[in-house]
């Protein structure tokens, strides 16, 4: 099943690949959302959130989801804000650097790869367990398919993989 050379192969080639690039983008947006929050000086969220929100709440001061934004940059403090600018960088800027070995097709990036997201997949279930969040459900549905399609690569790369026993 999926052999290099076949239409399923390929297509499994090219969903590598392509998953590769969305992680990709996603990892850079993710580096740089923990750069601009380690950058922002420390009210910079509730005075954005105030902002966001004084014209809803004048007309009115009972919006539901105006309250809730201005409720939840009220609690966002000094060291939340340091804690995901670190962790969104280092997070980020960690998948990066995989991403980016495992295009360049380097064998060794892969199995580094394959370890390093099955420990952030564990470390997102783990928030998930305390959350619930959909959002982190999605993220590890995503890495995990990027898991599968990165063994399958490598196995493809070293030319272990779908032969026919001998």
């Amino acid at each position: 099943m999926g052999a290099p050379g076949t239409r399923l192969g390929q297509f499994l080639h090219w969903l590598f690949e392509a998953t590769l690039i969305l992680k990709g983008f996603f990892e850079l947006a993710e580096t740089l959302s923990g750069l601009a929050l380690l950058g922002l000086p420390k009210n910079a969220v509730l005075d954005a959130a105030v902002w966001f929100t004084r014209h809803e709440l004048s007309e009115d001061p009972k919006d539901q989801i105006a309250n809730a934004l201005l409720n939840a940059a009220h609690h966002f403090s000094i060291e939340t804000q340091s804690f995901y600018g670190f962790y969104f960088t280092s997070h980020g800027a960690l998948k990066l650097i995989v991403v980016i070995l495992l295009m360049r097709g380097l064998i060794w990036a892969y199995p580094m790869a394959i370890v390093l997201m099955s420990a952030f997949v564990a470390y997102q279930m783990y928030l998930w367990s305390l959350h619930h969040a959909p959002s982190m459900l999605l993220l590890t549905l995503l890495d995990l398919v990027v898991i599968a399609l990165t063994l399958r690569e490598w196995h493809v790369r070293h030319g272990l993989a779908w032969r026919s026993p001998r």
